[in-house]
């Protein structure tokens, strides 16, 4: 499993991760200027023995650009797995694969928020591309409550080529989309691998042309479109519905 060092800035994101008991690698605190708030946070990384650095504004700077208020947490990153353990995590199970492939999501809120509604509904695992997209952030592993710990995730330079060799592997590769066939009329009870496009673009030309069949939600509303996240819950607990009505969940 890959892992990068993630750096939590800001003092009360720092306090969160200093509570929460992730594994924290470091604490870099400003070498001057110390408060009596910086001086608690150092106190509580001293507990826990956690090793503490001092640092200059400016090397901070250099090390997490933005508002880190003095103090940065180096911890240990939620790692990638490949996309070949997602499916054997679903042989493991004995269940047909069922797979998130997440488009350009770039709000990590969106992407923790769906995430955790993978864990809840099951699913086997979730893809996300390098490029114009969120990777695993505190704010992700946050908003996903708890979810990352169960969750196998994977980020992949080209998504159509993953797309096309899960397609290899069986799986129907379904992407949400507003110009496909209303979700509830579409058989999604297979080995499936259901793809959500970003907030901003939805899903590319490119990536549209590989998959075998494109869904859409009801919008009856004046308003033509969803939060991805919102989007993507909806979709998955419809697969999941099919998938139990059939005997296959």
């Amino acid at each position: 499993m890959k892992r990068e060092t993630m750096y939590v800035i800001g003092r009360n994101a720092v306090r969160e991760v200093l509570e929460s008991g992730h594994e924290v690698e470091k604490l870099l605190v400003l070498s001057s200027g110390r408060d009596e708030t910086l001086t608690a946070l150092v106190q509580l990384a001293k507990e826990r023995k956690i090793p503490i650095e001092y640092r200059t504004r400016e090397e901070l700077n250099k090390v997490r650009s933005g508002n880190h208020q003095g103090i940065i947490a180096a911890c240990a990153g939620y790692g990638f797995v490949e996309v070949e353990d997602i499916l054997v995590n679903a042989r493991a199970r004995g269940e047909a694969p069922f797979i998130l492939i997440l488009e350009s999501i770039q709000d990590p809120h969106n992407l923790g928020a769906i995430i955790r509604t993978a864990e809840t509904a099951g699913v086997h695992g979730v893809i996300i591309g390098k490029n114009r997209a969120v990777g695993l952030t505190y704010a992700v592993a946050k908003t996903a409550a708890g979810a990352l710990e169960y969750v196998p995730v994977a980020q992949v330079t080209n998504l159509v080529r993953t797309i096309d060799r899960l397609k290899k592997e069986g799986l129907w590769a379904v992407c949400a989309d507003m110009d496909g066939e209303m979700i509830y009329d579409a058989d999604l009870t297979g080995p499936i691998a259901l793809i959500i496009g970003g907030e901003h673009e939805g899903i590319g030309r490119l990536v549209k042309e590989h998959c075998d069949r494109t869904v859409r939600l009801p919008m009856q509303g004046h308003i033509t479109s969803l939060n991805a996240s919102v989007a993507a819950g909806i979709s998955v607990y419809e697969i999941v519905r099919q998938r139990r009505e059939a005997g296959h969940a």
